[in-house]
């Protein structure tokens, strides 16, 4: 007797490790692995230039390990998979739940047109430690502060589930590819913007395992320091791989438990918080779902942004005359990434100092990043903006110079992307315009020429931003 053809639907998980849909259809039966580009979503819901550079070559890499049998479609998903139930006589479909509202919505009807046509339709978790609907207050009520969602919430909830091994066999369906390849589907710039990603880069379940490792034995201890600091690889960079599903979150949280002798080190602490805050923010999505576009606090409603044009541009191009700004902005352009904590330096200086609207940062980001993740990215720019859930205070408005002196001493990551101030001394690196004319002519620095001039004064656009949100306070 032949066993039932099972469709695994591939989404934001594309790997064969601790993969619980692909698992459930490899003991339920034979295996068709399909990939579907949704062209239904939203045009803001669709993946950005620097999120489907990734994407392409993690397919790639996918499809290799799936022994080049991978099928990809594009199109609208419940057509597709209707149509590929039929033509293969699929009895079943599994899939890893994603927590994006339009997808959740998408996903339902889904699994509604399907279970009337009699097919088995299974999803899992394959995605977060513990799921949005999982945890909640003792009075049943939704966590919007960080701390006591992840400290008393999930840390008092059933330990993350222990990841499993990649199955030992996969018996394929012997049916037909119904799909196109993998390069027809259009993911690659037209422009070579992106020529530098590989450098940087290796998509796909091997290189998140490299990411891993090598987080583990060069930087996971010293982590809480050293994670603030762009010029060292004090972090894991893990994000894009996360976000692709291409290592789970599970894989790293036990990867990082037994990778420590003292599960009290306050670094390996400070890192799981780090995981924590990424399950905040899908918390967030799924109980808040207008956090992408709308002002979680709705006192910002009444804020006056400038939003002034030639200033954001200058902000995309990495020419604001603010060098850790700037140096920020060019990590972002040249390698599709930023260091977290100039992240925070960049969105503070555009909302706040600039006066120009967060969402209009999210986008770049989203255009930008290779991790661009919709919950983390809303959530963290609504942190940094002030008007999201446990946001920074408002007044709490980072100081480019002093930020740039502190984290970024001795000027390496600013003269990595600035070039130009390479020869200056660090007394002036993060705050050109205060050096004397005769040392700026030694460093080859001409402000306005060969260097922008800031496009804002700090102290005066700080005050002014202060002016605005007490603005927003008046009946």
């Amino acid at each position: 007797m032949s066993q039932p053809v099972c469709i695994v639907w591939f989404r934001q998980d594309l790997r064969v490790i601790d993969n619980p849909a692909l698992l459930a259809a490899v003991e339920h039966g034979t295996v068709v692995p399909v990939y579907i580009f949704d062209t239904e979503l939203d045009e803001a819901d669709q993946p950005g230039g620097a999120s489907n550079w990734w994407l392409h070559h993690s397919l790639v890499s996918l499809n290799k390990r799936l022994n080049g049998h991978l099928q990809c479609f594009t199109g609208e998903p419940k057509k597709i998979l209707t149509e590929l139930v039929d033509k293969f006589s699929a009895q079943a479909i599994f899939w890893n739940r994603c927590y994006e509202p339009a997808v959740i919505d998408r996903d339902k009807e889904i699994k509604q047109t399907l279970r009337e046509r009699d097919c088995l339709v299974s999803s899992f978790n394959g995605s977060l430690l513990w799921e949005p609907m999982s945890i909640r207050k003792q009075d049943g009520g939704v966590y919007r502060v960080f701390t006591p969602y992840y400290r008393k919430g999930c840390l008092q909830a059933s330990a993350p589930r222990y990841p499993s091994s990649a199955p030992e066999r996969i018996t394929y369906a012997d049916v037909a590819n119904e799909g196109h390849g993998i390069d027809d589907a259009g993911l690659l710039p037209e422009i070579n913007w992106d020529s530098e990603f590989a450098k940087h880069w290796k998509p796909g379940e091997e290189g998140a395992a490299d990411k891993l490792s090598e987080f583990i034995q060069h930087a996971a201890k010293g982590y809480q320091d050293q994670r603030n600091i762009p010029s060292v690889r004090g972090t894991s960079r893990l994000s894009p791989h996360l976000h692709f599903g291409e290592i789970s979150p599970n894989q790293v949280w036990y990867a990082l438990l037994n990778a420590f002798d003292d599960e009290s080190s306050s670094d390996l602490d400070c890192f799981l918080s780090e995981l924590g805050w990424r399950e905040f923010s899908y918390y967030l999505l799924f109980h808040f779902p207008d956090i992408t576009d709308k002002n979680f606090n709705s006192q910002f409603d009444k804020f006056k942004w400038l939003n002034q044009d030639e200033k954001y541009t200058a902000w995309t191009k990495g020419k604001t005359g603010i060098p850790i700004v700037d140096a920020g902005m060019r990590e972002l352009w040249q390698t599709g990434y930023m260091h977290n904590r100039v992240r925070m330096i960049v969105g503070s200086f555009l909302v706040k100092n600039l006066l120009i609207d967060w969402r209009k940062g999210e986008r770049w980001f989203w255009d930008c990043l290779v991790d661009a993740d919709r919950a983390s990215n809303a959530a963290s720019w609504q942190w940094v903006a002030g008007s999201g859930a446990d946001a920074a205070p408002y007044f709490r408005i980072f100081n480019p110079v002093l930020q740039g002196e502190k984290f970024d001493k001795q000027g390496s990551y600013v003269k990595k992307y600035c070039p130009e101030l390479a020869n200056m001394p660090d007394k002036y690196l993060h705050k050109p315009w205060d050096a004397p004319k005769e040392v700026l002519k030694k460093a080859g620095v001409e402000l306005g020429s060969t260097y922008p001039k800031p496009i804002a004064d700090l102290k005066q656009s700080r005050q002014r931003a202060l002016d605005a949100y007490a603005d927003t306070k008046e009946d």
